[in-house]
């Protein structure tokens, strides 16, 4: 009995480090079309969603897509329709502060949709699980609040946005 005892006790301070160390970036920067500088958005990145951070985390799906989650929340393959791109660019602090890259496209068709790529290095030993998933109107709004305009800005790259379209019937 004591011995089982012991066991949970370690199992419980093993679970209780692993989500001290999930720790919520301090700052995102977004850039892309339609901005004539970076969009910083600022507030508690982790767990709090009355925030701008803390919203654009949350239902970007940055969690799931840093560290992996079961169930997972992530699309198995990536949406249609996704409009322009933006990069949004956060700063993790832990161990060591880091910084991970996301693509967010807020006016996909239905909601905004972003994506991490598999395998951005973070905390020197740490890797994202990277992903696609599907955000909410919500995080439009806020996002269209902080500075990116109401509606997609027209494209500029015409090879970019014929390369999509190409895309689209394969």
């Amino acid at each position: 009995m004591k011995r089982l005892i012991v066991v949970l006790v370690a199992l419980g301070a093993l679970v209780v480090a692993g989500a001290a160390a999930a720790k919520g970036p301090s700052e995102a920067k977004i850039t892309g079309p339609g901005l004539n500088s970076a969009l910083t958005i600022k507030g508690v990145g982790e767990g709090d969603t009355s925030t701008d951070l803390g919203l654009l985390v949350n239902d970007a799906g940055f969690f799931p897509q840093t560290f992996g989650q079961s169930p997972s929340p992530l699309l198995l393959a990536p949406p249609q329709n996704l409009g322009p791109r933006y990069t949004v660019t956060y700063t993790v602090p832990g161990p060591t502060t880091s910084t991970l890259e996301q693509e967010l496209y807020p006016y996909a068709a239905g909601a905004p949709v972003s994506f991490m790529r598999p395998g951005q290095k973070f905390w020197d030993t740490q890797t994202t699980a990277g992903g696609w998933y599907r955000g909410t109107a919500q995080l439009k709004a806020m996002l269209v609040r902080a500075g990116l305009p109401a509606s997609a800005p027209p494209e500029r790259n015409f090879i970019a946005a014929l390369m999509r379209a190409i895309l689209r019937f394969f």
